[in-house]
Formats: C-alpha cells, sequence, structure tokens
C-alpha cells in the first residue's frame, strides 16, 4: 500500500491528477511562488518511492502521471478520512456532509438517495 503524503505531496498529485500527465516544470508552474525547481523535482521522486506517481521519459524530459487510477486514490482518500475524523462510520460522515446546507442541493440530496437505493438493491 502506498505510504501517506504530506500536504505538499497532496498538492503535487492533486496537479498530476488534474493534468494528467505532467513535467516538473509543468507542476512547478502550477504550484506558482515559492517553490523551487528542484524541490519539486525532488516531491515527485519522492512521490515514486511512496508508489503515488511514476513517470516515462520523452527525449530528455521526465513526464509524471499518477501510480493508480483516480478512483482507487478516491476511494483510499474517502477511507482515511472516514476513519481519521469520523470513526470509520460513514453514517457520521454522510451527516457531517447532509449537515452543512449550503454544501447540499436538493439536485445533491435526490442523487444521493438513488445512490443509496442502488446499494441497498445491491446487497450492500
Amino acid at each position: 500500500m502506498a505510504e501517506a503524503l504530506a500536504k505538499r505531496e497532496r498538492e503535487i498529485l492533486d496537479i498530476l491528477y488534474r493534468r494528467g500527465r505532467a513535467t516538473a516544470n509543468e507542476v512547478l508552474e502550477d504550484l506558482g511562488s515559492g517553490r523551487t525547481y528542484s524541490t519539486v523535482r525532488s516531491q515527485l521522486r519522492l512521490l515514486e518511492q511512496k508508489g503515488h506517481a511514476r513517470h516515462e521519459v520523452e527525449g530528455t524530459r521526465f513526464v509524471y502521471l499518477p501510480a493508480v487510477p483516480r478512483h482507487t486514490a478516491r476511494k483510499s482518500a474517502l477511507r482515511h478520512l472516514m476513519d481519521t475524523f469520523f470513526e470509520g462510520s460513514p453514517e457520521r460522515l454522510v451527516a457531517a456532509l447532509l449537515g452543512d446546507t449550503r454544501a447540499v442541493s436538493d439536485d445533491d440530496l435526490d442523487r444521493i438517495a438513488a445512490v443509496v437505493s442502488r446499494a441497498k438493491k445491491e446487497g450492500r
């Protein structure tokens, strides 16, 4: 299993997921000020060592990509969030989300209800 990420590593991985693939220079551009090229390259290498990113060589450039599909990373991040902040309880996580009325529209609630209904039918 891949190691946990520091905040700056998560920022870089977010860029890789958003772009699909990126060079260190492209990551540096997206991060904005406050980072150096060598720092970004080091963090990309760490992401590779931790199993979160990989690279391909294109000519003289290293192009970095996420090592796992977005849906796999999403499940892992959600499990971590639920375990860390909601004592592993899906009910508590959903209750917190639904408790923020600014974050959930009526259409969102309808779609959530449909997902719950499907999950019940599938025997989850």
